[in-house]
């Protein structure tokens, strides 16, 4: 009989508590950005007037050249703008928006008679491509590697 008031009393008690509280949503997820559209080189074969700046040192001139692409890996090419002669790119690859190159060892046009093995990483952004380039000079010592900023726009 005690038991009967008691399972009562439970009930009434669970009937008249409010129902738990709605989690609140999560708001520490991470918003991914929705992925670049991927590049072909088709999208980038033509004539382009770039200008390659070192990002910091003593000596921050702007070199000017052109470079010439393909809708293919292959002739690929860029020349200097004060000197003759072509060289060419080579390990050309796309990899989803960016394209990647190399060149090498040539002469380098920043320092005279020094050999200059480059690798550039670049990207289509508003019809300009941008990106980087890491030119790694036959010396030895602390500048032996210069980091420059990469711009080209599309030949007229």
């Amino acid at each position: 009989m005690r038991a009967l008031p008691l399972s009562l009393a439970a009930l009434l008690v669970a009937a008249c508590t409010r129902p738990d509280a709605v989690p609140a949503a999560d708001t520490t997820a991470v918003t991914q950005e929705p992925a670049a559209a991927a590049l072909s080189l088709a999208d980038i074969a033509g004539r382009w007037n770039v200008v390659s700046t070192p990002e910091s040192g003593p000596d921050t001139t702007p070199t000017p050249y052109t470079m010439t692409t393909t809708a293919t890996t292959d002739g690929w090419t860029f020349e200097f703008n004060n000197r003759p002669g072509t060289v060419p790119l080579r390990n050309v690859m796309v990899d989803g928006d960016s394209v990647m190159s190399e060149a090498g060892p040539f002469e380098s046009s920043r320092r005279a008679g020094v050999q200059v093995s480059t690798r550039s990483v670049m990207r289509l952004v508003d019809g300009r491509l941008v990106g980087t380039t890491r030119a790694s000079y036959a010396t030895t010592g602390a500048d032996s590697v210069l980091v420059l900023r990469v711009e080209a726009t599309r030949a007229q």
